[in-house]
């Protein structure tokens, strides 16, 4: 029996549920110059001193009650809140820098504002955004949009997630329904829980809880198989349009073979949005990097694929990397472009079932409640998946009528791209809901919506892909599909139908290459020679800057067919 395992990093333990959102900026080496001696500071107040900024903000002192009582009379600030070994005052930049130096003050701090993760992944990806209406567009939550969820179960009695499932099967030997491992009730919260305090990424959605691992967080492919089918002959009846696979298995087999991928294909004829994590398998236990981790059914073309990425506890994208964990493609056996895109992975926290394992094993994750109204902190691309699910019934609300393909597609012409990342690591790029849904909200789709995060503009990469496989020593038969800038490049022997025709002009300027109009094996597509190459024949090579920052290459010119990635 083939085993199937999670996709959660226990190795990190870090119990800390929320990240200060600061600005590491250095200060110019003479700001402080005219003073020998300073107090240590975090690095957005020395930010804020070198850039003269008057206006008053709170700040954190460490110091003795009776020094606080002194730096109040001489300064004149005003004090807020006493804190054990300090307090909290109202200071102006001037009052700041003067306290600064002050013999009595060994630190000082910035009250930084602290996010939940769910909170931070939420702003990071626009949801919040979609929820209030974006570009013009309803606000949208999910509403009525099915997701099944196959995993350890989802817990019903949950605050956050009671009255939001409609349907519960147990395809377990157990039989019991429970979720006694405690991932499937996280990965459920994170798609659509509606507590208090602690929003999921489409909290309208109605959650069917397909129940395949059992306590120990594993299960078998035929359950996982019997449950995709359940899924697809009930998807009418729950409108089941997206389904979650946090879990799999490695590549043992092709796609074409394997009986998990053609379950996952199945569901993606039907209608249904497949989406699964990638795997935790980016690097060794000696942290090497890892080429070829992806897992099944993630490997499988049609199925979303999904990576993490780590945003660092903030909502600002500028500072998102990707977690070193996540699988990097191209798929073992038969080398299949994967992931398709990333989400944020790291440290989420959302509804934990009571007494399962994880949160009795890790009591140090739980970050707040007990019970029924706990939290768990957990990373993996099993988290990053959910985030992705969530976004999907997000764009399925905003459209109905729109395709597995077509909300593939929208994501990742939406996404942006993740620095140091290319697309064996990043896919198409980091995840942006809010701008997917302007996207395919919109009647004319020529442009891509241009959407503001966290203060932050954020850029579309304006491209999407798909392939049936890559086959390095014979690209052009890899019937590839590349769609960029309004325009859709074939390229192949056969001629798919256009991946997206949700809007006006997608179809325009239709380029059809194939084995007998190959020269060279070689094309360029890009907007010009220096910005956003595409070169797919022998070598591929993608960049910004011609072929100098992030290369992928692969083909005949490397040994054994051997993929390359780095600078």
């Amino acid at each position: 029996m083939r085993k199937l395992f999670l996709l959660l990093r226990r190795s990190h333990r870090l119990p800390l549920a929320a990240f200060v959102a600061v600005v590491l900026v250095s200060a110019p080496a003479d700001t402080f110059a005219q003073s020998p001696r300073r107090a240590r500071m975090s690095s957005d107040l020395v930010d804020r001193l070198a850039k003269r900024v008057e206006a008053a903000a709170p700040i954190i002192v460490s110091a003795s009650d009776a020094s606080i009582d002194g730096l109040v009379t001489r300064y004149g600030v005003r004090l807020k809140k006493r804190l054990a070994g300090g307090a909290v005052l109202e200071a102006t930049g001037g009052q700041l820098d003067a306290i600064s130096q002050d013999p009595e003050v060994a630190h000082i701090a910035s009250d930084a504002r602290v996010f939940r993760q769910m909170a931070v992944t939420t702003e990071a990806t626009g949801a919040d955004q979609v929820w209030a209406g974006v570009a013009g567009l309803r606000g949208l939550t999910g509403k009525g949009i099915g997701v099944a969820v196959i995993d350890s179960g989802i817990s019903a009695q949950h605050t956050a997630l009671r009255g939001h499932i409609v349907a519960s099967v147990d395809f377990t030997d157990a039989g019991t329904g429970r979720d006694d491992y405690g991932h499937g009730t996280h990965v459920a919260g994170i798609i659509g829980e509606a507590g208090k305090d602690f929003t999921g990424m489409a909290p309208g959605t109605a959650l069917v809880s397909l129940k395949v691992l059992g306590a120990d967080g594993s299960g078998s492919s035929s359950d996982v198989i019997e449950a995709i089918d359940w899924a697809v002959k009930n998807r009418a009846r729950y409108n089941i349009r997206v389904i979650n696979l946090s879990l799999g298995h490695p590549v043992l087999e092709s796609y074409l073979d394997d009986p998990l991928c053609q379950a996952a294909q199945r569901a993606v004829d039907a209608g249904i949005v497949v989406v699964a994590a990638a795997g935790n398998f980016g690097k060794t236990d000696d942290g090497r990097p890892v080429v070829g981790g992806i897992i099944a059914p993630g490997n499988t073309p049609s199925v979303l694929t999904v990576g993490a990425i780590n945003t660092k506890g903030t909502a600002q994208r500028s500072d998102d990397l990707m977690a070193t964990y996540s699988s990097r493609g191209p798929s073992a056996l038969d080398g299949v472009l994967k992931p398709d895109l990333v989400a944020p992975g790291n440290r989420i926290v959302a509804a934990s079932a009571d007494g399962d394992y994880l949160a009795t094993t890790y009591p140090e994750r739980v970050t707040t409640g007990r019970g029924n109204t706990s939290y768990i902190e957990l990373s993996g691309t099993s988290m990053a998946a959910a985030v992705v699910s969530g976004a999907a019934a997000l764009l399925l609300d905003a459209r109905p009528s729109l395709t597995p393909a077509q909300v593939k597609a929208a994501l990742q012409l939406t996404s942006s791209r993740v620095p140091g990342a290319g697309l064996i690591e990043a896919g198409a790029g980091s995840l942006n809901v809010a701008s997917a849904v302007a996207l395919v909200g919109r009647t004319n789709a020529k442009n891509l919506p241009s959407i503001s995060i966290a203060g932050e503009q954020t850029q579309a990469v304006g491209f999407a892909y798909g392939s049936t496989a890559i086959d390095p020593g014979n690209p052009v038969n890899s019937n590839i599909l590349v769609w960029g800038n309004s325009q859709i490049l074939v390229w192949g022997n056969a001629i798919p139908q256009p991946v997206v025709t949700w809007a006006d002009g997608v179809s325009a300027n239709i380029l059809v290459w194939g084995n007998g109009m190959v020269n060279a094996d070689i094309l360029v597509w890009g907007n010009s020679v220096t910005a956003d190459i595409l070169v797919w024949g022998n070598i591929l090579v993608w960049g910004n800057e011609a072929v100098r920052p992030d290369i992928l290459v692969w083909g005949n010119r490397a040994e054994a067919n051997i993929l390359v990635w780095g600078n």
